[in-house]
Parts: C-alpha cells; sequence; structure tokens
C-alpha cells in the first residue's frame, strides 16, 4: 500500500473516495499524507460519501490543517541553572523523605520483635557480625596503621620546625581518638560492607525472593535488614577500638624511628590523654553504623530487578554512605567543639 502511495499524484488527477469499501484512521492518515490536507478536503466535500467516513476524513482534515505550535524559545543559562539546582534539591529531598521513612520501618520491625526472643535471627546476627566484623580487621588494621605513621610523619615534619617534635605523640593521639579512628573505620565500612548490603538484597530483589519471602509471610526488614544493621551497630565500635590501636601503633613506629621517642615515654605522653577523648570517638560509632546499614539495605530494596540496576544502586549506597558518614562527622565535631567536649 505504501509503494502504491508513494509519488503524490497531480492536481488534476481523478482520484476517487466512494471507491474505498474499508476506511480506519490509519489509512485516512495516510490518505493525506497521500493526497495533501488541503485536496483531501476538496475531495471530501465534492464526493458523496457515508456520513460516517464523511465524519471521519473531515476530523482527520481538521486534526491535520492545524498549524504547529512554534518551540518554546531556548532557556538562558541562569534559567537552566536553576533549573538543574531545583530538579536536583527534589530529588535529594525524595531521597531524604524515603531514607527516613525505612528508618522509622526498620525502628518499628526492632520493637516489635525486641520482647519475642523467639522472633530473633540470632543465626543471621552471627553470620553477619563475622563478616562485617571479624573479616575486616585485617583491612582496617593495615589502613589505620599506615595513616597513623602517615600523620605522625608529617606532624613531626612541622612540628620540627619549631622544636616540638614530642607533641606528635600528641597530634596522633588526639586525631585517633576523637576522628580518624572511627571516621576512617565508618569509611571503609561504607564501602566495603553498605555495598554487600545493597548486592545481597539487591540480587534477591533481582531473583523474585523477596516476592516469595512476602508470599510466605515473612518480613524481609525483620529477616534481612535487622541483622545487618545490629551485626554492624555491635561491630564498628570494636574495629573502631582496633582501629585506634592501631594507628596509635604506626605513630609509635615513626616516633622510634625517625624521632627517637622511646616506648615507655610515648605511652607515657598517651597516659595523659583524658578518656573523654576516647569516649568522644567512640560514642559516634553506632551512629556511624546505623546510617551505613540503613543507606545500604535501602538501596537494595530499590533495585527494579536487572543486573545493571544493582550496579548502579551498590555505587549509590557507597557513594550516600560515605556522605553521611563525612556529614554527621562535621556536625558531631561542631558540636563537641560548642559543648567544650
Amino acid at each position: 500500500m505504501k509503494r502504491l502511495l508513494a509519488a503524490t499524484p497531480a492536481p488534476d488527477a481523478d482520484v476517487s473516495l466512494e471507491a474505498i469499501t474499508e476506511l480506519d484512521t490509519a489509512g485516512a492518515t495516510l490518505l493525506g499524507n497521500w493526497l495533501g490536507v488541503e485536496r483531501l478536503g476538496e475531495l471530501v466535500q465534492q464526493q458523496n460519501l457515508t456520513p460516517e467516513r464523511r465524519a471521519l476524513l473531515e476530523t482527520l482534515v481538521k486534526a491535520m490543517g492545524r498549524p504547529q505550535p512554534e518551540p518554546p524559545p531556548e532557556p538562558g543559562r541562569i534559567t537552566q541553572m536553576l533549573e538543574f539546582l531545583g530538579r536536583n534539591s527534589q530529588s535529594l529531598g525524595q531521597k531524604w523523605w524515603l531514607q527516613s521513612g525505612f528508618i522509622g520501618l526498620v525502628l518499628q520491625a526492632t520493637l516489635g520483635i525486641m520482647f519475642r526472643p523467639a522472633r530473633w535471627r540470632l543465626t543471621a546476627l552471627v553470620n553477619q557480625i563475622h563478616q562485617t566484623g571479624f573479616n575486616a580487621v585485617p583491612i582496617v588494621a593495615l589502613l589505620t596503621f599506615l595513616v597513623g605513621a602517615v600523620v605522625a610523619f608529617l606532624g613531626a615534619t612541622v612540628l620540627s620546625e619549631f622544636g616540638a617534635e614530642i607533641y606528635t605523640v600528641n597530634l596522633v593521639a588526639y586525631s585517633f581518638l576523637r576522628e580518624f579512628g572511627v571516621l576512617l573505620t565508618a569509611i571503609l565500612l561504607a564501602g566495603r560492607t553498605a555495598s554487600a548490603f545493597t548486592a545481597q538484597i539487591g540480587s534477591m530483589k533481582a531473583n523474585e525472593e523477596l516476592d516469595a519471602l512476602r508470599t510466605l509471610g515473612l518480613n524481609p526488614i525483620e529477616l534481612l535488614v535487622i541483622p545487618r544493621v545490629l551485626a554492624l551497630m555491635l561491630t564498628l565500635p570494636l574495629l573502631t577500638f582496633v582501629a585506634i590501636i592501631s594507628g596509635l601503633t604506626g605513630g609509635a613506629l615513626v616516633s622510634l624511628v625517625s624521632l627517637g621517642i622511646p616506648l615507655d615515654q610515648y605511652l607515657g605522653i598517651l597516659a595523659d590523654v583524658e578518656l573523654r577523648h576516647y569516649l568522644v570517638g567512640l560514642a559516634k560509632a553506632p551512629m556511624f553504623a546505623f546510617v551505613v546499614a540503613t543507606i545500604g539495605c535501602l538501596e537494595g530494596f530499590k533495585v527494579s530487578g536487572s543486573a545493571e540496576s544493582v550496579g548502579r544502586h551498590t555505587t549509590s549506597s557507597v557513594v550516600q554512605s560515605i556522605f553521611m558518614v563525612i556529614l554527621l562527622d562535621a556536625l558531631a565535631a561542631m558540636f563537641c567543639m560548642e559543648m567544650g567536649w
């Protein structure tokens, strides 16, 4: 049919619409494109057609004869920037709102099983503690040991200009007790554990295992999320302690080799550091763990069902977790500074 109507007929050609036996909107559109809107309108008025066919063709002519609207003007750069800012602000607000709702569901499910020991998932909890805690000890210890050595070396390099190399010990102690110990551990777990949570739950979502759990009457949050959140909240303070010890050990090694500070003097200076600095750093660990775990689990539930979606949400969980950890640490540092802690 399209080959037959490929060439537009001459203006004086005899075209009869009365011989058409069947006609629908697709065929009428094809006639309009072949004859042109004005020619088709003239033929409709001149020829004897049934009322139904005349109404169809007149509606088509009226619709195709409408002038095309002019394209809107190209927005300026300022308008584009404001549009980009508004769109991203709206997306960020939606993520915050969704994250808040998910945290509420987790807290509700936790309170629901708190006084029901029969519903505790102890096996899953122990398994998650092993995966998120004990398996992470080597990498946490190695990373913080190297960072402690670097901090001590850089501090000694600057303080040596003032003849105050001995204060390198205080620099390493304060930085790791208050900030670096918990911050480096939380960032490491944000990349290691949050991504694992997202990939695990996302793969279950893609394989429709979550739907199977709901069909069996099981709550995925109670079964999958709560053990992971509790495990991370238990292991992050312990890993923070390991990070602090490893960082102080790296600082002690640099102090002994480069600064000539003996180990007994190093430990004597550490003994004079107030306990509150250690408690301030350790108090942030459960908060960081809760945020990292909930973000990782929520991104897993967002997976749409494809492998590409799993990878995208895994990357998103790592980025969001690291961002939230640094943001909360900055807010906690300002709060402690204002409180004089």
